[in-house]
């Protein structure tokens, strides 16, 4: 499937309005076993991109400010995470709209630069089935929630949630649900 400009602005607004209404269940996601503020940096971060979209943009252009804007405004590692999936994005929408190719490029960009691998329970864990699944064309929203709702067995390896040990074992990762909110916009826009 291709992607458009006009679409990925859909599907970040989209993505803005669910990180602003669910930021404090995301922030209570964090805090037993984080620093208790993941939908606080989000909705901080996804205003910010927002605010630096327009229509006259290119694919590229929209995934570039987008990506500027959560490595600038989101603390933590959500910041670097997330921006590093959309630079790639960005880099990749040079070439290629297909969405496939684009998210492929973005789960390479959070592997690369989190080291995280499927079973550390992180954002991978939830990328890395959503993006099979797109490539196979057959992604629903409820797949997206058992992709992230899976990540609350697993024992965190990486990340902060990796410092409290066998108590992460039962939580939901923050940065797994905030990425199925991204893809449920994206199921919206896509259809």
């Amino acid at each position: 499937m291709n992607l458009t400009a006009e679409m990925a602005r859909k599907w970040l607004i989209l993505f803005n309005k669910k990180i602003q209404e669910k930021q404090d269940y995301l922030s209570n996601l964090d805090t037993p076993i984080g620093y208790g503020d993941h939908g606080h940096n989000m909705a901080r971060g996804m205003t910010a991109v927002v605010a630096a979209l327009n229509d006259n943009q290119t694919l590229q252009e929209v995934f570039k400010a987008t990506a500027m804007a959560l490595i600038s405004k989101v603390g933590g590692v959500s910041g670097p995470l997330y921006g590093t999936a959309f630079m790639e994005m960005a880099k990749t929408a040079a070439t290629s709209d297909q969405l496939s190719d684009l998210l492929s490029a973005g789960l390479a960009g959070i592997i690369k630069r989190g080291g995280a691998q499927v079973g550390d329970k992180t954002m991978v864990d939830v990328w890395t089935p959503i993006v099979t699944e797109i490539q196979k064309g057959s992604l629903t929203k409820i797949e997206i929630e058992e992709f992230v709702m899976a990540t609350a067995d697993l024992l965190a390896k990486k990340g902060r949630a990796s410092y409290v040990g066998e108590r992460s074992i039962g939580q939901i990762d923050p940065g797994c649900q905030s990425s199925g909110f991204l893809f449920e916009s994206l199921l919206e826009v896509i259809g």
